[in-house]
């Protein structure tokens, strides 16, 4: 169970690191979930998987929450919303994406030491939960909440 965790952080760890590339984008697609998930689906699903699924949530939540005032849609540039794409907003954008990165990277270890005692049920709640908030997340400020 241990390596199966190692592996999936692994993985979850190589999407964000790919995720953050583009200096002057908040977030790009990579760094979002593709697919949202019925319960019915999540208890079919083995242990190993839905906490791959509980990390991949997390980290758009991580990803995207502090830039909700300003966009929640990937590939957003500085100066899409009106922002100076100026050495100083350009060198705090790419310090903030590494903060994040290693954010991430330490929540991916606390997920992969310790998710794995949680009960099956409670993992999948919290994924569906997770969903929901990305779901309001994405319907934006101007959505029905």
């Amino acid at each position: 169970m241990k390596l199966l965790s190692i592996i999936f952080f692994s993985l979850f760890i190589t999407n964000l690191s790919y995720s953050q590339t583009k200096k002057n984008v908040f977030f790009d697609q990579q760094a979002l979930i593709n697919k949202f998930h019925t319960i019915d689906e999540l208890e079919n699903l083995k242990k190993g998987e839905l906490i791959k699924l509980y990390a991949d949530r997390v980290n758009e939540i991580m990803t995207v929450l502090p830039y909700l005032a300003l966009t929640n849609e990937a590939g957003v540039k500085l100066s899409d919303i009106g922002i100076k794409e100026s050495s100083d907003h350009l060198k705090s954008l790419n310090k903030y994406h590494t903060t994040t990165l290693e954010s991430v990277e330490s929540t991916g270890t606390i997920i992969s030491d310790f998710i794995p005692y949680a009960d099956t049920e409670k993992i999948i709640w919290a994924i569906l939960y997770f969903e929901e908030i990305i779901k309001k997340i994405r319907i934006g400020a101007n959505g029905n909440f």
